[in-house]
């Protein structure tokens, strides 16, 4: 089940932000500094809507969608909706949760009448990026590396009138 997020999700959503993360340790040169980054997700709810995804009563995921009007990355073009910070516990990943997530991020961009919608990701993340590119997503430039791991930014084209056709 998805939901919009509550500022008591917090605790539950930096545990799981975590633990999603806690395999690429090796790959990042300061991890209690990236660690420290990833537990400001629920900051992310200031400028964007945090969707969180629960099973059984226990949140298992969560994803930000940062509309076009508000302030993002630099690397991002301002007009584009973004998908930051998507994450899956370790113990429901294969229940396409994340694609859930990411699905929901798409009909918010249809909501608010995007053209295209943008996240960034790295090699690293074996699962997410053949996902996002499955779905559609292309390479479109270079982001500055995250403490030592190579990212990019890829970009969805959304033409609603064609969905379904």
């Amino acid at each position: 089940m998805l939901r919009n997020y509550r500022d008591d999700d917090a605790d539950a959503i930096i545990r799981v932000a975590q633990a999603a993360f806690a395999e690429f340790e090796p790959h990042y040169s300061d991890w209690p500094l990236f660690t420290a980054n990833v537990a400001k997700m629920p900051e992310l709810a200031r400028t964007g809507e945090i969707i969180v995804a629960e099973d059984g009563g226990r949140i298992v995921g969560a994803v930000a969608y940062v509309g076009a009007k508000a302030s993002k990355p630099a690397f991002f073009d301002p007009s584009w909706p973004i998908i930051r910070m998507l994450v899956v516990d370790p113990s429901s990943r294969g229940k396409s949760i994340g694609r859930q997530l990411t699905e929901e991020c798409l009909r918010r961009a249809e909501r608010d009448g995007a053209g295209v919608i943008a996240l960034h990701t790295t090699p690293i993340m074996t699962v997410a990026l053949p996902m996002y590119l499955r779905m559609g997503f292309v390479k479109v430039l270079d982001a500055p590396d995250i403490l030592g791991v190579p990212y990019a930014v890829y970009v969805k084209r959304l033409d609603w009138n064609c969905i379904g056709s």
